[in-house]
């Protein structure tokens, strides 16, 4: 197959997700955030904090939020991602994921719609810094970079529309949930169309895997609690997304010592 047209059919595989989910959406009508999702099974008071394992849970994403911009910041990892754009893109994904330690732990000392806007905003940040991020690694530096504040603004922009219309009683999730949806997908797409130049790729699909993982323990919050009488299905959601994002740390680690696998792509 040429190359231009293999670039072409890969960039149509990208936009799909994004094409087919906004038709899907807007056929649907706007979703409003339903008042029972803030009750979760969590009910544990620990030194005065109410809902602990949900709140303190959150020191996951702190970790990982600090070791990678620790990370970044330091000479082995300049070393490990050289380019100044994708080290950007990642110090976004880490600063999100720092700011949803803080969100998240707001939100569930006492969870309402209103806590729930500083929960969400960094984690689309976060969701859209990491695709950004693999967008330069994987594609074009240069792309990543022209994209980056674009692609947060949607993020940021999503959650606040979302906010509004709650405010207004026309609530509607529809673009946060395609923002979601699409970040994820996109990524994964990234993984599976363009080839690594990094050794480390596997952690991004372990990474990919421990959000799934937090996704099945979200929908399983009560069940879990039953069955184990001490832990909820949430509080491992914020366990399991804190540790993928620490894979993603463990994963530049890894590159420092190891020479590329392709060639740097034109900028």
């Amino acid at each position: 197959m040429e190359p231009h047209r293999s670039a072409a059919l890969r960039a149509i595989a990208l936009l799909a997700p994004l094409a087919i989910g906004a038709v899907l959406l807007l056929l649907h009508g706007p979703i409003p955030q339903e008042s029972s999702y803030h009750r979760f099974a969590d009910r544990s008071v620990l030194a005065g904090i109410p809902h602990a394992g949900d709140v303190l849970s959150n020191a996951a994403f702190l970790a990982a939020g600090i070791a990678g911009l620790v990370f970044l910041a330091g000479a082995r990892g300049r070393d490990a991602v050289p380019d100044r754009r994708e080290r950007g893109a990642y110090a976004v994904f880490f600063l999100g994921v720092l700011f949803t330690a803080f969100g998240s732990a707001w939100y569930h000392l006492a969870p309402d719609t209103g806590r729930l806007f500083w929960d969400r905003l960094p984690m689309a940040v976060a969701f859209l810094g990491l695709f950004d991020a693999v967008l330069a690694e994987r594609v074009s530096p240069r792309l990543a970079a022209g994209l980056l504040w674009p692609l947060l603004a949607v993020g940021a922009g999503s959650v606040v529309y979302w906010r509004f219309t709650e405010q207004a009683g026309r609530g509607d999730l529809r673009p946060y949930a395609l923002v979601q949806y699409y970040a994820v997908a996109a990524i994964a797409l990234l993984l599976l169309l363009y080839p690594a130049r990094e050794a480390g790729a596997g952690l991004l699909w372990a990474a990919a895997g421990g959000y799934a993982l937090a996704k099945v323990f979200e929908l399983t919050d009560q069940p879990i609690l039953d069955a184990t009488g001490f832990i909820s299905g949430h509080t491992l959601k914020h366990v399991a997304a804190g540790a993928a994002s620490a894979l993603v740390v463990w994963m530049l680690a890894r590159r420092r010592s190891r020479p590329s696998l392709l060639p740097e792509p034109a900028s």
